[in-house]
């Protein structure tokens, strides 16, 4: 199946996966994907990833993370630059997701990055998605 936003349909996944209370989700694998993946990661947004080689494109699956009371760990998760409409900004103009409660997922010339890593190196870019 073609998809015309890969990062659209993993949010969407991700946000779906977690309102069903599944454990985990699978989509394509793409370079992105395993880039946005590993910073969701890092923040503590999802248990683990790994990729599973199949034909004809590999798998990625996101174990998903829930809180004691069994809530998602993810409140929100929204695209901010869409295909129809890129979103660029600044070293300065990058935004704070939630007084910094959240985290901004920015594509710069030096990888995906989160924006408080992005703001730190000085660097701006492409403002994918924000979490919170």
């Amino acid at each position: 199946m073609s998809v015309n936003d890969p990062i659209s349909d993993m949010l969407t996944r991700i946000r779906n996966a977690g309102m069903a209370k599944k454990s985990e989700t699978t989509m394509p694998a793409t370079k992105i994907l395993l880039a946005i993946a590993a910073i969701l990661k890092q923040e503590g947004y999802i248990d683990d990833f790994s990729v599973v080689e199949k034909r004809p494109q590999n798998q990625l699956i996101v174990n998903l993370s829930y809180a004691s009371d069994k809530t998602h760990v993810i409140r929100e998760i929204k695209r901010v630059s869409k295909p129809g409409l890129r979103i660029y900004a600044g070293k300065d103009q990058l935004p704070r997701v939630r007084s910094g409660l959240g985290i901004a997922i920015v594509s710069t010339p030096e990888g995906v990055l989160t924006g408080y890593e992005a703001r730190k190196r000085g660097i701006g870019g492409e403002v994918l998605c924000t979490v919170w």
